[in-house]
């Protein structure tokens, strides 16, 4: 090949990297702008008390949020409170939602979109409705495939970064099907999973005090307290010879003090193992924790409380220290009330948590305790010094001339 036409294609080569770089930088332009400037697709959409549910629709996938008097509960939950953050969240965002494309479609593109009805076998989209209190659709919409977008950042690993992320949503509004709408925001968060839409508020056990656990085998159970917030732990019901192992009930000083749930249920724990938890604030937990499901571990949680209700203020107390600690120990009580109405609350429904949530808990007697000590431990123990044997070496003690008494 000759020199000129090395150069032509080098030329040619250059010319199309350019214009490959020139023609993606005015895509991405043109999706900034489209996203920025796009039309609002549900501008009329309620937030306030107009709305009154919210279904979503995947094959045999359902989710439902109603509004139940003055809360928001997930349906397929029977009822349990749903995260209503979430929920204000969400539809604040999808109130502001823009076009950022839209183009006409047909049966094969909604296919291809993953736009074809709920109840397809296969592209199926996801149906989102918005009801009034009558059961009236206020608006609707079809969800479908994820737009990706290639990460051109280069890897740590040294790969091309994979297939890229999700950067938008292809959608259809209300009952159209003939104009698809491409939005910029994933819209990860609308999925038909009721678990992923509770109020994941839990239980949270402070200045622990003493744990018991009763075993269906009576053998495995066991009691255990201690006298201050960072003491020792103790059986309460110690057999000769037995003794805490330090290392396996250190778990015990922060057990249960920020636990969450990941789903809740109806069929209730079965040969389940009860623990009681007393804390320092004079608050008694009783939890059912039966045997594991699929990962998880269902449990029920009924909780009680003793607390005084008065301060009594010690003699010599000055004037300014009534009032002080007046107003803590009223503050305190009203955080104490509060924290009680909240936990008790949780009476009556079954938790699925994970498995190390209740770990620490859940061992049976044998498993809490020092290995007992052997003779061969004591004949390894180091002698006392009174019962030393004497050193044959050593210089013999010589005895000492004392004067006699006059």
């Amino acid at each position: 090949m000759k020199t000129k036409h090395i150069v032509i294609l080098i030329g040619l080569v250059v010319v199309v990297g350019f214009g490959g770089l020139w023609f993606k930088a005015r895509q991405d332009a043109a999706w900034q702008r489209a996203s920025a400037g796009g039309d609002k697709l549900l501008a009329r959409l309620p937030v306030g008390e107009n709305l009154a549910e919210l279904r979503l629709e995947q094959g045999t996938n359902r989710l439902t949020l109603a509004k139940r008097a003055d809360r928001w509960v997930v349906v397929e939950r029977a009822d349990y409170p749903a995260n209503f953050a979430e929920i204000s969240r969400l539809m604040l965002k999808l109130r502001d939602l823009k076009a950022a494309q839209t183009e006409p479609v047909g049966p094969a593109q909604l296919a291809r979109l993953d736009l074809l009805a709920p109840d397809s076998p296969t592209n199926a989209g996801t149906r989102v409705e918005f009801r009034d209190a009558t059961g009236q659709v206020l608006e609707s919409l079809r969800l479908g495939k994820q737009q990706m977008r290639k990460d051109n950042r280069p890897s740590p690993f040294g790969d091309d970064g994979g297939g890229g992320f999700p950067a938008g949503r292809w959608l259809l509004v209300g009952d159209a099907t003939d104009r698809a709408v491409l939005v910029s925001d994933p819209l990860s968060d609308l999925a038909p999973q009721p678990q992923s839409w509770l109020n994941k508020d839990f239980i949270k056990v402070e200045k622990l005090k003493a744990v018991a656990a009763t075993f269906p085998e009576a053998t495995n159970s066991w009691s255990v307290a201690r006298e201050t917030e960072s003491g020792e732990w103790k059986l309460t019901d110690a057999r000769e010879g037995e003794k805490l192992d330090a290392g396996k009930i250190s778990g015990f000083n922060w057990a249960l003090s920020s636990p969450s749930f990941n789903d809740v249920a109806t069929e209730p724990p079965t040969n389940a193992v009860t623990l009681r938890l007393d804390t320092f604030d004079g608050f008694s937990y009783t939890i059912l924790a039966g045997e594991k499901r699929d990962d998880n571990l269902p449990m029920t949680v009924t909780v009680a409380a003793t607390y005084p209700r008065e301060r009594t203020a010690p003699e010599g107390e000055t004037a300014e220290d009534k009032t002080r600690l007046d107003k803590e120990f009223a503050d305190n009580l009203k955080r104490l009330d509060e924290k009680l109405a909240r936990e008790k609350a949780f009476a009556g429904r079954v938790f699925l948590v994970s498995s190390w949530t209740l770990d620490a808990l859940l061992k049976p007697r044998a498993e809490l305790l020092a290995a007992p000590e052997t003779p061969a431990d004591k004949d390894d123990a180091p002698a006392d010094q009174d019962d030393a044997a004497p050193d044959a070496d050593a210089e013999p003690l010589k005895l000492l001339d004392l004067p006699t008494a006059n």
